[in-house]
């Protein structure tokens, strides 16, 4: 696109009529402000204004992407600063579960140990029961087993006897 100031430079006036214009102004010491270089003016300041317009509106899409940037930064940090916490929370979480985990376990060999110790203690207890109510056992029946044995020979030595007194 063409550069509007240079546009503004150029006249639509015909060369022969800017010549006969030229000579006036050059004769006249004082310039005489014609109606052509007032609206020359106007569309230079036009221009200008123009520009400057384009410069402003050039500055603040700059200062907006400048706000846009530093604002996903800060947005960027802050869900950086999130993940973060989330993370350190999670892991906070799962060290006390496996804490209390670890805890059960042990709570748990513990009760087992004991358990099996008070089992074991008992099924000791029952048997060393049961040995003494066999040793027990056996002893009465051969305590018995001797008396009848006993008797029997006593009563053997007696028949023998009557039978030898005989």
């Amino acid at each position: 696109m063409a550069n509007p100031k240079e546009r503004t430079k150029k006249s639509s006036v015909p060369v022969e009529i800017q010549e006969e214009v030229q000579p006036v102004a050059q004769e006249n010491p004082e310039r005489i402000v014609s109606p052509l270089d007032e609206v020359m003016s106007q569309a230079e300041k036009a221009y200008t204004a123009y520009m400057e317009a384009e410069r402003q509106v050039a500055r603040a899409y700059h200062e907006n992407e400048l706000q846009v940037a530093r604002a996903y930064k800060r947005a960027e940090e802050q869900a950086n600063r999130s993940f973060d916490l989330a993370v350190a929370r999670a892991q906070k979480a799962r060290d006390e579960g496996m804490a209390n985990a670890l805890k059960d376990r042990e709570y748990a060999i513990q009760q087992a140990e004991e358990a099996f110790k008070n089992a074991e203690a008992a099924v000791s207890k029952d048997y060393e029961a049961a040995i003494n109510q066999a040793t027990k056992d056996r002893d009465g029946n051969t305590e018995r087993a001797w008396s009848v044995r006993d008797e029997t020979i006593e009563q053997a030595w007696q028949i023998y006897s009557k039978i030898a007194r005989q």
